[in-house]
């Protein structure tokens, strides 16, 4: 049967709110057992489920953890039950092909931008101590990342340790590969490694210049009749380094030199297809 645990603290009013919303659900789902822990009057097994913050529910079953929700979410916690109440017997091992999966899914996440932060929460409102002091470090260093809230997928969460082999948050990596957590991080900016390491936000005037250069590309391909189509890459930061070409944005027939030396010459429009041709 499902066991869902909440974890609550008498000083959060928002705890008294999940409770109500508890009591709710219990005479919806009466095979559904519910129970309540003070996380600070258990401090043995707040830590080893890692209970930051209050409110926070476990679910269970079969005496395996299967999913987590962290905060006052009354309908996400209603969904929760509602689904795992209605779904069959939990497996735990789930077969070897969702491992692969989750570790290729694992490699994307890290991978999903040149610096990327798993943390608690956001940048713009982390939920731990610990995220909040990271997230100050890089925004100090001018470091340009992208983030992974880690209570929003309690497999990513749970995997990542392994996949990892680091069991804490925040976790950073540059590249896909882990540089670390936040002792590391700090040990890193107090030997002035850090600013070597990590990428950084470009300057506004490089900026600028970066877009008066899209700005010429763009001009001389239409002054020159030719079709084309545009890629704003700054939606999608992957790709401003996974390209396999070495050029600098932006990237037609060699950067911008190349369109503004070739439409001198006349020679951008050969062998592309011109506005009105068939």
């Amino acid at each position: 049967s499902l066991l869902v645990v909440h974890f609550w603290a008498p000083w959060a009013p928002q705890c008294a709110q999940m409770n109500d919303v508890m009591a709710e659900l219990a005479k919806e789902h009466p095979q559904v057992s519910f129970v309540k822990l003070e996380a600070e009057a258990v401090p043995e097994v707040s830590e080893k489920y890692e209970i930051s913050s209050v409110p926070t529910f476990l679910f269970f079953k079969n005496s395996q953890k299967i999913d987590r929700l962290d905060g006052a979410h009354a309908p996400e916690l209603t969904k929760k039950v509602q689904r795992h109440a209605s779904s069959g017997s939990f497996s735990p091992s789930g077969g070897e092909h969702p491992k692969e999966d989750l570790s290729l899914r694992l490699k994307k996440l890290t991978h999903a931008a040149p610096c990327m932060l798993f943390m608690k929460g956001t940048p713009q409102e982390p939920r731990c101590g610990f995220s909040k002091q990271m997230v100050e470090i890089l925004n100090k260093h001018n470091i340009q990342f992208s983030s992974f809230d880690i209570f929003s997928d309690e497999e990513v969460r749970q995997g990542l340790k392994t996949y990892s082999n680091w069991p804490t948050y925040p976790q950073l990596y540059v590249s896909g590969e882990l540089i670390g957590g936040l002792d590391i991080i700090k040990e890193l900016e107090a030997s002035k490694e850090l600013d070597t390491i990590c990428p950084k936000t470009p300057k506004l005037e490089e900026r600028r210049v970066e877009c008066g250069r899209q700005r010429l590309s763009m001009e001389v391909v239409k002054l020159s009749l030719i079709i084309f189509f545009s890629f704003n890459i700054l939606r999608f930061p992957a790709t401003q380094c996974r390209s396999p070409s070495s050029w600098p944005w932006p990237r037609l027939c060699g950067g911008t030199d190349g369109p503004v030396s070739q439409a001198r010459s006349g020679g951008l429009k050969d062998g592309i297809k011109l506005r009105g041709e068939h």
